[in-house]
């Protein structure tokens, strides 16, 4: 992140201060401005698609886990949520849902693209081609499926960091697709006022969504300098206010908007948009959900290496091959919010390319709750699956490079 002006006021410690001011604006001009235009441009082409991909898959099954890992490989969870349900009405192999879930780069994969980019292209690759392997050799040689489905019976239910999974109805998975109310927990958000509120302060996002567009790609064309925290009609100043408003508007998205504009369910992403509102709606809403966990993380990065003292980076390389080990067993947690931790502590040096690589290839995104909703066993063993191939990747990039290789960051 780039280096500010104090501003603190008295009342709080000047440098705790500073860093939060730092964090919330350089979060959204250097990666969520990027996020939103990568998940407008996924969104969009969902939109003009409208499934027909799918449609596809289901009668061309040789392809499948192919086919299934390239849906993984796309930004966000969208590609890979589609997958889960075809997989319980017997359109798709188990196969290919492990070959989904493996080349799942999740939300994270926006953290990647915007800070460390080439980073990125090797760590989604050597998950894009493990994901096919895998899927492939569970199909034709079933890798031991009936002794670690006769394990996961004796499990009890999973806890994920969403909660316990519901199930769902009829086994299907409930989409919710009133834009003008949505439930959310058991209720129906409907007030008048709070809708046009949170429309509005959509709308606004957008606009610092732009505005810090081109205030990041100027700060990389510049050579990524220290920016001053100010407010007035310079650059430094665009990139403070689209920094500072964006990252305010995407708090207010998701944490509040999302119950009245919609788009805003976890783990129930949409693989069809009826109009371009809708596909603008789930970019921002997508993006928000991204910018709270990107803060969070450059909050606690600093903020842990400001009040302990301790540099993760020497505390990653005293690890070891633990690292990626502990990086793949981090994939094993449901959602994107672990995952984004992760990458932004990759891009701020903390830990080594093989743990980026193993969590990319561990992780399953928020792909898992619906299957989580519509069949837990398949889920829980899926999940075991995709630690297989991220352990003896991780630990094989430890071996061949050192403990605390890393490149591609910007």
């Amino acid at each position: 992140m780039g280096e500010f002006v104090p501003v603190a006021q008295a009342g709080l410690p000047n440098e705790l201060f500073d860093i939060f001011l730092g964090s919330i604006r350089d979060g959204f001009v250097q990666v969520s401005a990027f996020v939103a235009v990568t998940v407008l441009l996924f969104s969009y082409v969902q939109y003009r698609t409208d499934g027909r991909l799918v449609e596809r898959l289901e009668s061309e099954e040789k392809y499948q886990p192919l086919v299934g890992a390239l849906m993984g490989l796309t930004p966000g969870c969208g590609g890979a949520i589609v997958m889960m349900p075809l997989y319980v009405r017997g359109s798709v192999s188990f196969g290919t849902v492990v070959a989904t879930l493996v080349a799942t780069a999740g939300d994270s994969a926006f953290v990647i693209i915007a800070l460390a980019p080439e980073a990125g292209l090797y760590a989604y690759g050597l998950a894009f081609v493990s994901a096919v392997v895998f899927g492939y050799a569970i199909d034709r040689f079933g890798m031991g499926v009936g002794r670690v489905d006769s394990a996961v019976a004796r499990m009890g239910r999973t806890v994920t960091d969403g909660g316990v999974a519901a199930p769902a109805v009829g086994n299907q998975v409930h989409h919710y697709e009133d834009v003008q109310s949505c439930e959310v927990d058991g209720t129906i958000r409907d007030a008048p006022v709070l809708r046009r509120v949170s429309q509005a302060a959509l709308a606004l996002w957008w606009v610092a969504a732009a505005g810090g567009l081109v205030a990041g790609v100027l700060y990389l064309i510049r050579g990524a300098p220290e920016v001053p925290m100010i407010a007035d009609a310079s650059f430094a100043g665009a990139f403070t206010v689209f920094g500072l408003v964006g990252t305010t508007l995407s708090f207010y998205l998701y944490f509040v908007g999302r119950r009245y504009v919609g788009h805003g369910h976890v783990g129930q992403a949409r693989d069809t948009f009826r109009n371009v509102y809708e596909t603008l709606t789930h970019a921002a809403m997508e993006t928000s959900f991204v910018t709270v966990w990107v803060i969070a993380a450059y909050l606690l990065y600093e903020y842990g290496i400001l009040l302990t003292g301790v540099d993760l980076q020497v505390f990653a390389a005293a690890a070891g091959v633990l690292a990626p080990i502990g990086a793949a067993l981090v994939g094993l947690i449901p959602g994107c919010g672990p995952q984004i931790l992760l990458a932004t502590a990759y891009a701020e040096g903390a830990i080594p390319f093989s743990a980026l690589t193993a969590n990319a290839i561990s992780q399953d995104g928020d792909a898992l709750f619906p299957l989580l909703a519509i069949d837990k066993k398949a889920a829980i063993v899926a999940s075991i699956y995709t630690t297989v191939p991220a352990l003896v990747v991780g630990i094989g990039l430890h071996l061949a490079f050192g403990p605390m290789f890393g490149f591609g960051v910007l």
